[in-house]
């Protein structure tokens, strides 16, 4: 017992230190220009965007589910399919500004997401936004309700939780780079997608339901807040590219 007790102490001890903000990394150029082509690849090419766009669902689901458990809604159930759609589950009034934010909340998520990431990568504050990601996700697993879900879920975890806790600080920074740059070219994909292929089971339509608010001004409040992400992120980007 007592040997469990110190094991736990000297683990929560380092998982203390690698939550503490750290000097600004400096990743190799090589690395960084690794990680920008492999970003480009991702979202250019059909096959791969196929089978990465699953990482914007998740934040998207996730999205609803924390605004909404931030409003007093609960989270009780996160479904990913095959074709790399899903949805989130949180319970609570039929109507009202709980309800009406926790849809709304889907789209932007992954802009804002991804513009906090890439300003996180080239400050230092990569371990600290690793950890609590990895918190997120774990604690989001109880919520799956399939089995592919579980599956994408366990492999996004399993892959922030171990970067958290053995990636150093140039790697860390990198790849919150690159995945924020994912994230944000990502989210315009699927806002294009939703303009593209409208459709009444769409966030914008259950908005227009719950508000009387048309459908394409909840797409331009998703587009207003893409613009902002993305503006905010375009600096720090360049910088941590050396362009």
């Amino acid at each position: 017992m007592e040997d469990f007790i110190d094991g736990a102490a000297t683990w929560f001890g380092q998982a203390w230190v690698k939550l503490q903000p750290g000097s600004v990394p400096r990743p190799d150029d090589a690395v960084l220009a690794v990680v920008a082509f492999a970003v480009l690849v991702a979202v250019v090419v059909p096959t791969l965007w196929r089978a990465l766009r699953v990482g914007v669902t998740v934040v998207h689901e996730l999205g609803h589910g924390l605004v909404g458990v931030l409003l007093g809604r609960r989270f009780t159930g996160l479904v990913l399919r095959a074709d790399m759609s899903g949805h989130a589950v949180t319970v609570g009034p039929a109507r009202g500004a709980g309800r009406v934010l926790s849809t709304w909340a889907g789209y932007p998520a992954p802009a804002v997401l991804g513009a906090l990431l890439v300003r996180a990568a080239g400050t230092g504050w990569s371990g600290p936004v690793l950890g609590a990601a990895a918190a997120v996700l774990i604690v989001s697993l109880i919520r799956v309700r399939s089995l592919y879900s579980a599956v994408v879920m366990l492999v996004v975890t399993t892959g922030t939780s171990a970067l958290w806790w053995w990636g150093s600080a140039d790697l860390q920074a990198a790849a919150l780079l690159g995945i924020g740059l994912f994230l944000l070219v990502g989210a315009w994909r699927h806002l294009a997608a939703l303009v593209t292929g409208p459709s009444a089971g769409s966030d914008a339509g259950a908005l227009a339901r719950l508000t009387r608010v048309p459908a394409w001004l909840w797409v331009l409040s998703f587009a207003v807040v893409l613009v902002a992400a993305t503006w905010n992120a375009v600096g720090p980007a360049r910088a941590a590219l050396g362009m």
